[in-house]
């Protein structure tokens, strides 16, 4: 346990900055917890931080003593709408990394306009669990290989489902396919826990714009709409104009937008 004290003008007595256990500060105030600190691992390997507190003079010093502790880059995500804690995070000294909108994705093929939609000739479509794990595996690190080089993958939805060190493909039954003779020419991503997430959809760049993405989410949205999903949801980079524009032409609609930061 780690105790540091600092003063802090909420009592006549100095504000405790306390280690609780690995990765848990508590400031304390006359025995009363006025502040909770919070790191963690994702599981693409990067430290997430994140502080609950009742005023901004206890916010920075939990700030403070985390991250004098802590090995950099730390990164954090805010509701785009709470100025007050994007703020205090500013003057911790993060910066914006990333700006993502939240998108509700309705399933019903009358209300997407997907009903008819079909792959283009020559493509195919392997549900989810059918796919072959190689070439599953090859069209995915190619599809990121083109993304790096282009506008990079950081530009693509943030992937917070674990995997293994390594290895960009979690779970091979999560993915649907599109599929030309003897390859593979893009993929669809949905893990549902609470709610279905469309954690990506991508296809090779020279395959692109012939309606292959649009005939990937046809399907996946039909089986959801099946199971009895009424929406999906999906997270769509700002600065990705394609992926909005193909989302939002099947009726999403934008609810809310996260912002992630890093120091």
């Amino acid at each position: 346990m780690n105790t540091k004290p600092f003063t802090s003008g909420l009592s006549e007595n100095a504000v405790m900055i306390t280690r609780v256990a690995d990765g848990q500060w508590h400031a304390l105030d006359d025995d009363l917890v006025v502040g909770r600190g919070h790191a963690e691992h994702r599981p693409d390997g990067r430290l997430f931080v994140s502080i609950d507190a009742w005023h901004d003079a206890t916010f920075d010093r939990l700030a403070e003593a985390m991250l004098a502790e802590l090995p950099a880059p730390l990164y954090t995500v805010v509701d785009d709408a709470d100025v007050e804690l994007t703020a205090g995070w500013r003057r911790a000294g993060f910066t914006i990394r990333r700006r993502e909108w939240e998108y509700a994705v309705p399933t019903d093929p009358r209300v997407t306009g997907l009903e008819a939609v079909l792959p283009p000739s020559g493509v195919t479509i392997v549900p989810a669990g059918q796919a072959d794990e190689s070439l599953l595996r090859a069209v995915d690190r190619a599809i990121r290989d083109e993304v790096e080089a282009a506008v990079g993958w950081q530009s693509m939805p943030a992937e917070v489902i674990p995997r293994p060190e390594g290895d960009t493909i979690v779970d091979p039954s999560k993915y649907a396919v599109a599929m030309a003779p003897d390859h593979y020419v893009g993929l669809i991503r949905v893990v549902t826990v609470k709610r279905p997430r469309i954690g990506l959809v991508a296809v090779r760049a020279g395959e692109q714009r012939r309606g292959i993405a649009r005939a990937l989410l046809a399907h996946a949205l039909g089986r959801l709409h099946r199971s009895g999903f009424a929406e999906a949801w999906t997270e769509v980079h700002e600065s990705n104009q394609a992926a909005s524009a193909l989302f939002e032409g099947i009726g999403a609609r934008p609810m809310s937008s996260n912002l992630e930061l890093v120091r």
